[in-house]
Parts: C-alpha cells; sequence; structure tokens
C-alpha cells in the first residue's frame, strides 16, 4: 500500500492546517465560553463531521487510489482538524474532576452531534439515505 511523496505531502500539508484551524477554535471558543465544557471541541467535532459528509457526497466515497483532492481535505485537513484525543482527554479530566454528568453530557453530545452534522452535510451536498 505504497504512497507517492505528493499524496504524502498533501496529507502533511492538510494535517497542519488542520490542526492550526482547530487550535485556533478552540482557542476562541475557551476564551469566549470558558473551559468549564469544551466547547472548542465539540464545535470542531461537529464542524469536521458537516464537512465530511458534504465532501463524501461531493466528492463521492473514494476509490483506490484516492484523489489528490480526497487525501488533502478529509485525510489530511480534517484529519487534523477533528480530533478524538482532545475529546478524551477532555472527557476524563471532567470525569476525574468529580463532573461526570459533564462527562457523560460530553460524550453523548458529541456522538449525537457528530452523526446528525454528517448526516446533515451529506444531505446539503445532494446526497441520499
Amino acid at each position: 500500500m505504497g504512497h507517492s511523496i505528493t499524496s504524502v505531502l498533501l496529507v502533511a500539508i492538510g494535517g497542519a492546517l488542520g490542526g492550526m484551524g482547530r487550535f485556533a477554535i478552540s482557542n476562541l471558543l475557551a476564551h469566549s465560553l470558558g473551559k468549564a465544557f469544551p466547547w472548542g471541541t465539540l464545535a470542531v467535532n461537529a464542524s469536521g463531521a458537516f464537512l465530511a459528509g458534504w465532501l463524501l457526497a461531493t466528492l463521492a466515497i473514494p476509490t483506490l487510489p484516492m484523489s489528490p483532492l480526497w487525501l488533502f481535505t478529509v485525510v489530511g485537513l480534517l484529519g487534523g482538524y477533528t480530533t478524538v484525543s482532545s475529546f478524551s482527554l477532555q472527557t476524563i479530566e471532567l470525569w476525574q474532576s468529580g463532573q461526570q454528568l459533564r462527562a457523560a453530557l460530553n460524550v453523548g453530545t458529541t456522538l449525537a452531534l457528530g452523526l446528525v452534522m454528517v448526516t446533515l452535510g451529506w444531505l446539503l451536498a445532494g446526497g441520499t439515505l
């Protein structure tokens, strides 16, 4: 399963840009809304799910080899933009600090909102269920 250097660079550049976007949005929302709940991570994961659904309907299910646009946008940009690791760490931090309800709310909201947003993106781009 070899990939060309171009494919690797597309993923790397997309991932770097996505990570910077996540960092900026997460910090902006933490500054605006406070740190009592991980609003920034929720926002980037929900918007990333929306964009993934939209791109899937727009670009079609990828075939091998994946197109350069798919590699850059979905694998790289959205891969760097969305985050399971921050979500996981923030959830365990809430739990360990005695905020079990907020931790459970974070898990449930992230899952439900992610599924809704990927479906909404898919439908708005012309996909059918």
